[in-house]
């Protein structure tokens, strides 16, 4: 079963650029793993705090692989002191 998530993420004032960079280094290694249907990551242009990863993965096993890489435990290591507010929203894909 397919699943999609967006997460939404508030950088913290002034941390802006490095919520930005920590998050656009998951894009490229993200998309070359196995299972990822899609995955992006998006700035508000009106709001340059706030992010969004729209992510689909193909399973569970997919996903958890995902959260098994080395990108991602850099991530999930380092972007608490930049993040102000961060949830996530599973999404069903409808068509």
């Amino acid at each position: 079963m397919t699943i999609t998530k967006r997460v939404t993420f508030i950088a913290k004032e002034g941390d802006e650029d490095k919520m930005k960079e920590l998050l656009s280094a998951m894009v490229v290694p993200s998309k070359a793993e196995d299972g990822c249907i899609f995955y992006e990551i998006f700035q508000y242009e009106g709001n340059p705090r706030k992010f969004m990863a729209y992510e689909s993965w193909r399973d569970e096993e997919a996903l958890d692989g995902h959260k098994a890489s080395a990108h991602y435990a850099i991530y999930k290591s380092s972007y608490e002191p930049f993040c102000e507010k961060k949830y996530s929203d599973e999404l069903e894909v409808l068509g």
